[in-house]
This record gives C-alpha cells, structure tokens and sequence, in this order.
C-alpha cells in the first residue's frame, strides 16, 4: 500500500484532508458508493493517513 501512497501526488506536508480527498480519486466510483465495502475503505483511508504522518516524521526527523 506504500506504492499506493506515493502515488497519490500529495506532497509530504499536505493536510490530512488532502490525502483522503488524493486517495479517494484512486477508487473506483462503485468502490466509493458500495455500503458494503465501507470498512475496506476506512482501512484504505487510515492506511493512507499513517504512510502520511510517516512520512512526515522523517522528513522532521532528517530536517529534508
């Protein structure tokens, strides 16, 4: 899902609300109607959400 995340085109110091707005143009229109599978996107989301701050405290943490 890493290579999922970085296709998003978001930069590191985006918003969070900017992520999910990226990773929900990455789903299909039936995957982001379908009742049934909105737990496998809330996991979708929240995995794109912690590569996000990950992301972000490396780039903190080497000052890049």
């Amino acid at each position: 899902m890493y290579g999922t995340y970085l296709r998003l085109g978001v930069t590191v110091w985006a918003s969070d609300r900017a992520v999910i707005r990226a990773a929900r143009r990455k789903l299909s229109r039936t995957a982001r109607r379908d009742p049934a599978k909105r737990e496998a996107r809330k996991r979708f989301y929240r995995e794109m959400l912690a590569h996000h701050a990950n992301a972000q405290r490396l780039v903190a943490e080497f000052r890049l």
